[in-house]
């Protein structure tokens, strides 16, 4: 989208909002996949500029949330960037409640409101509950999202008008009640013109106009999940602290000896070499008492990626995990690995311990499960019997069927029970209770958004026979040789040395006779 915008000079002024974690892979992302080349701005390069207005300097550029809120002179000058194209990455992160809203909500919001464009990204737009979803839904349409219980409201009248758009796609007969319903919405229509009415309805109803959403069922490509769980005895020194979802964090020095998961991961390394795994931890500090317990006793070399590290530190170490030859077998991550990064090369997913909030669980698998995956991914999950971990791992497993696929009721599931779900935590006799209702919690919720809002966004966001035309269009283009002859020329008059390179690219040398010493773009060494 963005790069359309600048191509057609719609846009100019561009900034992309970012967790800081992801900043130079969204940077190196820009240059090799579009060919756009962004500035980093962090608090080093605002305080050095001798300009007034230090974002003026620049006409895309790419900064941190944390920077943007972390200094009242920055949010100033940010608000006064004059830009065309706002894009926030991981928006889900930004939080509203009717109460009151987080600084950093409301500092996007003032961004929001001055700038034409707005492009918000997100894996999880519902997970995080209703309130999250219209709070993002306001960011881009403040006017017809004003207020949230209008919106809810809104929503409930979505089903019938979803049901009746299927009929018209399945070429079912349409009863009086569903002409009467399409005179109400509509006014005066031609009942035989079911492509026109569906996409006036699409248009008018819901919220397409705002939202896109490719879903895995409308979208094909994605692999299989498969989980495996894996119990093992809860240590005695466990059961004083066995409602903490992370026991290891309450015996910082010796808990690498006693915990059963440790001799575990290890066997599980060995038993699936050379195989690449991803080990994802909710804390640093475990991250880094793994890597120095199997390297010293088990002679176990591991990448690691934690908040700890320099954002450098942390590209080399995915770049090091993902070298096939010499790369390691297994990558260590906190949290913060479990957003933004991709590593689909890798098909084994090791969770070492399980988050209470299911939008992170599902972030954790994103890692792995994305389009261009080969493999179906195996999820190893060892939990601690009579533990937090044995809880979760049933709410998970049982609950919400949150491992081998998607839940879209999760959010609103957690949002319900998360209360006894903490409870249950150390009162194992109460699991069975919850399982069960979050099991019918689940099922209810997910056939609702099944048959309302749901089936109208994936519509509106994927029309199968408009995406064939597309497809059929850019493969004609990529077929026909037009643009390479006219480069080959263009190139060959100037003097520039090409040569075909890996597949469909080419290598581009300055050459020994060129009509002038350098040509525009082009390195000494080649591109």
């Amino acid at each position: 989208i963005m790069h359309r915008l600048l191509l057609s000079e719609r846009v100019r002024r561009v900034l992309i909002v970012v967790p800081e974690a992801l900043l130079y892979q969204w940077l190196v992302e820009m240059l090799r996949r579009f060919n756009l080349r962004f500035s980093i701005f962090d608090d080093d390069r605002f305080v050095a500029s001798d300009e007034e207005n230090p974002f003026l300097g620049e006409q895309r550029v790419l900064c941190s949330l944390e920077f943007l809120a972390g200094s009242p002179a920055v949010a100033r000058a940010a608000l006064a960037g004059e830009w065309d194209l706002l894009v926030v990455d991981e928006a889900h992160h930004l939080e509203w409640a009717p109460e009151g809203a987080s600084l950093e909500y409301e500092l996007i919001e003032a961004l929001a409101g001055n700038t034409p464009g707005v492009l918000l990204l997100t894996a999880t737009p519902e997970q995080l509950g209703r309130a999250g979803h219209f709070a993002r839904l306001r960011l881009l349409d403040p006017q017809r999202f004003h207020d949230y219980q209008a919106f809810l409201e809104e929503e409930r009248h979505y089903q019938p008008v979803a049901q009746l758009v299927a009929r018209l796609l399945d070429g079912g007969e349409l009863r009086e009640a569903d002409r009467a319903l399409l005179r109400e919405l509509l006014g005066e229509v031609d009942f035989d013109d079911r492509e026109a009415i569906i996409r006036r309805l699409l248009d008018r109803h819901g919220i397409g106009r705002v939202l896109f959403r490719n879903t895995r069922q409308a979208i094909q490509g994605f692999p299989g999940r498969a989980v495996q769980g894996y119990p093992l005895p809860l240590p005695a020194d466990y059961r004083k602290v066995r409602a903490d979802i992370t026991p290891e964090t309450h015996y910082p020095r010796k808990w690498p000896r006693i915990d059963p998961r440790v001799n575990w991961l290890r066997d599980r390394l060995r038993e699936l070499a050379p195989e690449k795994v991803l080990v994802i931890c909710a804390h640093a500090k475990t991250v880094t008492a793994l890597r120095d317990w199997l390297f010293e006793k088990e002679g176990i070399h591991l990448a690691v990626f934690h908040e700890g590290m320099e954002i450098v530190e942390r590209d080399r170490a995915a770049v090091y995990f993902a070298d096939p030859e010499e790369g390691a077998q297994a990558l260590i991550c906190s949290e913060i690995g479990s957003e933004g990064r991709n590593f689909q090369f890798a098909h084994h997913l090791v969770l070492f311990d399980l988050p209470l909030e299911p939008d992170l669980l599902e972030q954790r698998i994103g890692r792995l499960d994305r389009i261009g995956q080969r493999h179906t991914i195996q999820i190893h999950v060892p939990w601690l019997e009579g533990g937090a971990s044995h809880t979760l791992w049933r709410w998970y497993q049982e609950g919400l069927n949150a491992f081998e696929a998607t839940c879209p009721a999760a959010g609103a599931v957690y949002a319900e029970l998360g209360e006894a779900l903490r409870a249950a935590l150390g009162e194992p006799e109460g699991v069975d209770e919850l399982v069960a209702r979050a099991r019918a919690r689940t099922e209810a919720l997910n056939r609702e958004l099944e048959a309302g809002r749901d089936r109208l966004l994936e519509l509106h966001s994927h029309r199968p026979e408009v995406s064939r035309e597309l497809v059929r269009q850019i493969r004609e283009q990529d077929r026909s040789k037009d643009l390479v002859d006219y480069m080959h020329a263009f190139w060959d008059a100037w003097g520039v040395n090409h040569a075909q390179g890996r597949g469909e690219s080419e290598v581009v040398r300055p050459g020994a006779h060129m009509r002038h010493e350098h040509f525009p773009g082009l390195p000494s060494g080649g591109a």
